[in-house]
Parts: C-alpha cells; structure tokens; sequence
C-alpha cells in the first residue's frame, strides 16, 4: 500500500477542517465553502485554472437553470395549481400532505435530475405550508429527501446510475470477464423500497426529526399575519342564495347595517366576480356570496336567510396570497380623510377594497364601522386584490403599510412556462446535450417570453446555493487528483477483507456514503465501482451486483447540505447544519438498511 504523501495529508487536514465548520456553523456554510476554495487554491493542491471552474460546472449551472425554470412556472400559477390539488387531496394534515408531496416528487426524480424536481416543487411546499399552516421546516427535508430518494429508481435518475453500465463494460474488459449490463428499470424494486422507506421514516417519525422553523421567505408571505395582529383570524365563507331567500333584491349596505359583524366581500353571479361590491348591489337569486366572518358565527346568519353551503372553493383564489389578502392602511395626519366616516370615504366604490377593522389606540373596531369617523394615526384593516391597491396607493390620504406583490400572476403566459419547461426536459431525455445546455434551453425561452424580467429571474436563483456547491466543487478535485480518495478506499477494503459477501457490501455502501458527501457522487461512483468489482470477484460474488451498490449509495447523501438538493433546500426550509445531522443520521442508517438486503434481493 503506498504512504501518504505531503499533498495527501494536507488534503486530509482541510477535509477535516471543512466537516468541523460545517457541523460548528462558525461561519455561514456558504463562507466557510469559500473559505475552503481559497485554501485549496492558496496552497496549490488545484491549479488556479481550475479552481474557479466550479461556477461554469454543469452542475451548477443546471441548478441555475432549473430555478429560473421553476420560478417562471410558479409565476404563472401552474404550481399554485398543483399546490391546490395536493391539499384537496391530502387535507391539512402534516402527515398526510409531506407524504404525497414527498411521493410525487420521488416519482417524477426518476426520471429527471433530482435537483430539477426538488426545485420545481419547492414553491409548492411553501403555499402548502402557507395554506395548512404546517412549519415549511417539517415539508421541505421529507420533500428534498424524496427527491434524492428518486434518484434510484431508473437507470437514467442521476449522474451515478447514468454511467454505471460504462462503468461496468470497461471494468468487464480490464478484469476480461463478461458482465450483463442493467436495463433502464432493474434498479426499480430496490429504488421504490428506498423511497416508500423514506416517507414512511418522515410520516411515523418525522414530528421528533425536523424542527419547527420559518425559511427564507418574500415579504408577502407573511401576509396572514396582519389577521392574527389585528384579531381578524377568518376566513371567506361561501354561500348560495336560493330564490327564496329573504337576501334576495336587498342592498348590500341594508344587510351589513342589520347584521353586525356581517361583511360581504365577493359575490358570484350571471355578471361575473366582484369583489367588494359597493353599498347599492343588489343581492340576486342564485348568486354566491363570500362573507368574512368566524364561520361558525354565520351559520345562524345563514339558517336565518335561507342561504346554504357551497361545496369546493369558489373563491380559493382570494385565499392566495398572490391574487388577494389583507393590508393595513395608516390615516395620514393632516390628509383629507381625516374626519371622514368610512360611509364617506366609500372604501369599496372608490377603491374596490373591503373594510374589516379600525385600530385605533389599542382597541379593534369591527363593528359599526360604516359609522366610524378616521382620525389621524388610525390603522384601516381591510381585504383586497393586490392590483386594487395600486389605486389606493395614489391616494395621499392613506399609507399602506403591508408589502404586497407587485402583479398578480402572469397566467396568460401559462403556456410559454409549461413550453419552455416541456422542451427542457425532452432536450434531456431524448437528445445527447449537456444537462446544463437543455435547462438554459428553457430558462432562455422564459425570459425571452416575458414569463421572466431579468430581474426576477436573477432574484429567484439561491446564489447562495451557487456559491456552496461551487465553492467545494475543488476540495472533491483535490481529494481525486492528490491520490487521496483511492488511499482511503484501498485502506478501508483491506481492513475489511475478511468479511462475507454480505458484510463487503454493506463496507462498500458506507465507503460511497462518506464519498459522496466529501467528493461528489459521480466521482465516488468512478472511483468505486472497478474497486467493488474487483472485490466481488475476490469473494466469489458478482461483480455488476457490488457496482450496482456502489450506484445506488452514491445517492446517500443525507448527513451534511453538500448535496445539490439539500443546499437547495436548507435556506427556504430555515435549516442549520445540525437539523441535517439529526435526520440524515436516521435517513442514512435505513439506506443502508434497506439497500443491502434489497440488492441481494432484486439486484
């Protein structure tokens, strides 16, 4: 066995050091992958043309693209869609809704990079977290998890699998023994349990492995909270109003007068959506009504006025935070509507908005509120869709207080999006270009489309992911080029030369494991699969059954955010370092678990 040399020990030391800054978080993990870039380029264990070679890798720039591709099908509501179609089909419940989330985005990963898929579904994990009020902390691991998880499920889910047949042809023809290649679906049975295993971790012990924490999020996510500020936690309750109802030809202002604490905030009906239908609408038979209200304080109201129930969600779409929701208004000191009742102002004529509360000096107003005369310094509460309130903005009497989005979603590029994104991915299973080329294919179009600015589509990239994964993209060089890897693998194999077939298996996986988190998975599975074949044919077993390990363990990649996916998810999910350690020593543990009996299995 060859002795270390000076360069390898050094490697060694900054591999040592780069684990200790990780786990201590003495500086952000983004700094400290910096740091460790330039250490390696100071002590020349990379040459200064490589060392800055990661920020134009395919990988990196795939993750750019793959965020801008998500970014503009988010943009024009298709995930708010999907979002909506998880939730009725999961409930509220955390348990249920991280499990399908994490199944779906398990089945699409394999059969697309699983960084494409953990992307594309992250805005859905947030409105899902917005929607049932689960911390976005306890659905963004179970969904990224899942997402590398997928990657074992078919030949072509990631960069290991993709090249383990070449892998094995070239090992067959070194060691000059025939080797069987694997077809696109053999590591289906072995990827499926993976993935079932996973969610089932998460659904069973997911509440004691994640923490409760709020991720990065804009501005206007935290929107709902103006209700919880000012008492106002409703909701819209829709009704519909039969002919017989006593509500039928009466004015909106007649009704809320007699019915404190009654607003009506939208009606359905032949003409169309309005939403903050002015004081002299006059109610019609078979419309639907929204009220805002604590919905089991209407039911009276409804039972009195005949009104009934409407199944679904015909106003959803003023629940989303993007189209509608509630803002805060300060009355300007010395501005006209100082003095003026609410009646005067005509909040909903002049501006289309509902007004849900006054706060003033403490105390919340909600009832009368038609009567309530502004004074300086008051706080106007009121419900609107977003675009209203770049009317209101206009007005010098008022100074809106909530951030809100600047335009509703561009769901008339619909298609644009789902084009660019359709293309990107044909462009990566049915041709032979780069997986970065395909993306930016796409990530062109949006923004040539409009789908896009320049400016949104820069702000919706986590540079910060960028700067981690490049950043460390050079220890992984140092760690091949120096010998280092090989030393660590011929180290550990001789120390375990005396083990059964089973036992070989079960070091090799670990080995890849350590791998990938230190190199990458691509360079463990180059490195490892000829190593695992040439000790398959010292223990008598087969050699393509211990590289197909090799592949598979390249996707255990739980314990630190160095994977792609897991630095993906650790700024929108509000996660440390530790919160990986926690639950990828758990994810990690039952990998190894079931893969090896699994292969042994099916493999």
């Amino acid at each position: 066995m060859e002795a270390l040399t000076p360069d390898m020990i050094l490697v060694l030391a900054i591999l040592a050091g780069a684990i200790g800054l990780f786990v201590t978080e003495i500086v952000r993990i983004d700094v400290a992958a910096i740091l460790i870039m330039v250490v390696v380029g100071v002590t020349g264990l990379v040459t200064a043309e490589d060392l800055f070679g990661g920020f134009a890798s395919n990988a990196v720039i795939s993750i750019i693209a793959v965020m801008i591709l998500g970014a503009g099908l988010d943009r024009v509501g298709v995930m708010r869609r999907v979002a909506a179609f998880l939730q009725r089909v999961g409930g509220t419940t955390e348990r249920r809704i991280s499990s399908l989330i994490a199944a779906a985005v398990g089945g699409i990963s394999a059969f697309m990079q699983n960084i494409g898929a953990a992307a594309l579904f992250m805005p859905v994990v947030e409105r899902l977290s917005n929607r049932t009020e689960v911390p976005v902390s306890r659905l963004m691991m179970p969904m990224g998890f899942a997402a590398i998880l997928g990657g074992t499920i078919t030949l072509v889910a990631s960069g290991p699998l993709i090249l383990l047949n070449d892998l094995l042809a070239s090992t067959a023809t070194n060691l000059d023994i025939e080797i069987e290649p694997y077809g696109l679906f053999a590591p289906t049975p072995i990827g499926l349990l993976l993935l079932f295993s996973g969610i089932a971790m998460f659904a069973l012990f997911g509440r004691h492995l994640l923490p409760s924490s709020v991720g990065d999020r804009d501005a206007h996510a935290t929107l709902p909270g103006v209700a919880a500020i000012h008492g106002l936690d409703r909701e819209i309750c829709a009704y519909h109003v039969p002919e017989d109802s006593p509500l039928v030809g009466r004015r909106i202002a007649d009704v809320e007068e007699e019915h404190r604490g009654v607003l009506v905030v939208v009606i359905q009906d032949r003409a169309g959506r309005t939403v903050a239908p002015f004081r002299d609408y006059l109610i019609e038979a078979g419309a639907v009504v929204g009220l805002v209200c604590p919905c089991e304080n209407v039911e009276g109201f409804a039972k009195a006025q005949g009104l009934s129930p409407v199944d679904g969600e015909p106003f959803a779409a003023l629940r989303d935070t993007e189209h509608a929701g509630l803002a805060e208004l300060v009355v300007r000191p010395g501005g006209d509507a100082v003095g003026k009742t609410i009646r005067q102002i005509r909040f909903r004529e002049v501006y289309g908005v509902s007004v849900l509360a006054v706060h003033r000096d403490g105390e919340v107003i909600t009832e009368g509120l038609r009567k309530v005369e502004l004074k300086s310094g008051d706080v106007v509460v009121i419900f609107s869709p977003w675009e209203r309130l770049d009317h209101l903005k206009q007005d010098t009497a008022f100074v809106i207080l909530s951030d809100y989005p600047a335009e509703p979603p561009r769901t008339h590029k619909q298609w644009w999006a789902l084009g660019a994104f359709t293309l990107a991915l044909g462009l990566v299973i049915f041709t032979d270009f780069q997986l970065s080329l395909s993306l930016m294919v796409g990530a062109i179009i949006v923004l040539l489309s409009k789908v896009l600015t320049a400016d949104e589509a820069y702000r919706a990239v986590s540079w910060k992911t960028v700067f981690l994964l490049a950043a460390l993209i050079p220890l992984g060089q140092a760690v091949e080029d120096t010998g280092t890897a090989a030393w660590i693998a011929n180290v550990v194999i001789g120390a375990a030369g005396d083990l059964p077939a089973w036992g070989m298996q079960l070091v090799i996986a670990v080995l890849t494991t350590v791998f990938t988190l230190t190199v990458s998975n691509v360079g463990a599975t180059v490195l490892l699969v000829p190593l695992a074949a040439n000790v398959a044919l010292g223990v008598g077993a087969d050699p393509a059954q211990f590289g197909l390990i090799v592949a598979l363990a390249a996707s255990n990649a739980f314990l630190l955010p160095t994977h792609q996916v897991n630095a993906l998810i650790m700024g929108p999910g509000g996660y440390q370092v530790k919160d990986f350690l926690k639950a990828g020593t758990a994810m990690t543990v039952l990998f190894l678990v079931v893969l090896i009996p699994a292969v042994r299995v099916f493999g």
